[in-house]
């Protein structure tokens, strides 16, 4: 590992949510903060999107055998993080993983042990880990905002259209032949949720998450979950609840909150947004965060020597979810009565019924849709 003031970084996929990083990586560039000495994707980003210099490889291997970048940026399909992240700190470099960090615990478990024994930095693609609104609500919570906690939640009801299942041959899946996936609501695209929720409680660690209830459901025609619960014991803390859907019937934005005896802190994570609730009946208290990028975190934890934002190990909690969601049943199908179809500016996608009442009642309740007595999640 290498502490230039102006490291080299290569992006592992280019082409999805990987386009992002390539293009965040062509602004530090441009602005003297980086070199993006490569993009490594089978399929070539077109010319002109990249500086003249940026080589191109069609797989991680041949840059590697080339020259090792400071920093791998490493955006591919979920089943593949493992095996490219450790190739990356096994030849020297630090690396961004997009979340999940792995699809397996006992992947994760390796690749902790690698990157240590490297010395490498492994920093996980949870964004809202870097919102400044996370050390202004502990410190709120340690002023005694909300008096004695007795629980943490969080929830999200997206709106996702049929085609976004058939965006790639993993999508929806929870394995391919013998790999895990794991591209289920909890596990991928509102994983923030849980990551979000654990950091506020500060409970990161694998051996924070003491005990565990799922209660996975889905409305599309896909293997993996995409409308679910997860109740999580914590170590010498409340229980975090989670409630998140993909068959919202409009798009609300993400939160998690801390509740105690005098009131409550909601965090708005996708907006670094926070809002505070007094048992009182006083108008909430707003207020708005900065936030560090990632790559810019992991930047200057290099130059500095200081911790991550989002370090690997802080995604243990995590990681036990989704190899709870993984060891689970598969989830239940959701009886096509209680779905609604629509087609609008999102594209096709199902509506279940009152699922958004759902989602906050077994997050304010702390129990499942099955425990609540939900309609359409008893079958």
């Amino acid at each position: 590992m290498t502490t230039s003031s102006t490291p080299t970084v290569a992006v592992v996929g280019a082409h999805g949510h990987g386009r992002s990083h390539v293009v965040i990586a062509t602004d530090a560039h441009r602005e003297g903060r980086i070199t993006l000495a490569a993009v490594v994707d089978p399929v070539p980003v077109p010319s002109g999107l990249l500086p003249d210099a940026t080589a191109y490889h069609s797989e991680l291997a041949s840059l590697l055998e080339a020259a090792v970048p400071d920093v791998v940026i490493i955006s591919t399909p979920i089943h593949t993080h493992a095996d490219l992240a450790l190739a990356a700190v096994r030849a020297g470099a630090d690396v961004l993983l997009e979340k999940p960090p792995t699809a397996t615990l006992t992947e994760f478990d390796e690749l902790c042990a690698e990157s240590e024994r490297a010395g490498a930095l492994v920093q996980v693609g949870f964004q809202s880990l870097g919102s400044h609104a996370l050390a202004y609500i502990r410190d709120r919570v340690r002023e005694g905002a909300v008096g004695e906690i007795t629980r943490y939640g969080a929830s999200a009801g997206w709106v996702r259209p049929e085609s976004y299942w058939r965006r790639a041959a993993w999508a929806g899946r929870r394995r391919v032949g013998d790999r895990v996936v794991a591209d289920g609501v909890l596990t991928n695209p509102l994983a923030h949720a849980t990551a979000t929720a654990l950091a506020l409680a500060d409970r990161m660690r694998a051996d924070d998450v003491v005990g565990m209830t799922l209660d996975l459901h889905r409305a599309n025609d896909i293997e993996a979950d995409d409308t679910s619960v997860a109740r999580l014991g914590l170590r010498d803390a409340p229980s975090l609840t989670t409630a998140v859907t993909l068959c919202a019937a409009s798009r609300e934005e993400p939160w998690v909150e801390v509740v105690g005896t005098k009131g409550r802190i909601v965090f708005y994570y996708g907006i670094d947004v926070v809002q505070e609730h007094s048992r009182t009946g006083e108008p909430p208290v707003t207020t708005r965060h900065d936030r560090t990028p990632l790559l810019e975190d992991l930047i200057i934890a290099r130059r500095d020597a200081r911790p991550l934002c989002s370090p690997l190990v802080d995604s243990g909690g995590f990681m036990r979810l989704l190899q709870g969601v993984m060891d689970a049943p598969d989830p239940a199908a959701i009886d096509p009565s209680r779905v609604r179809w629509v087609t609008d500016a999102a594209g096709r996608h199902p509506i279940v019924d009152g699922v958004e009442h759902a989602l906050h009642e077994a997050v304010r309740t702390e129990r499942t849709f099955r425990e609540a007595g939900v309609e359409w999640a008893q079958a």
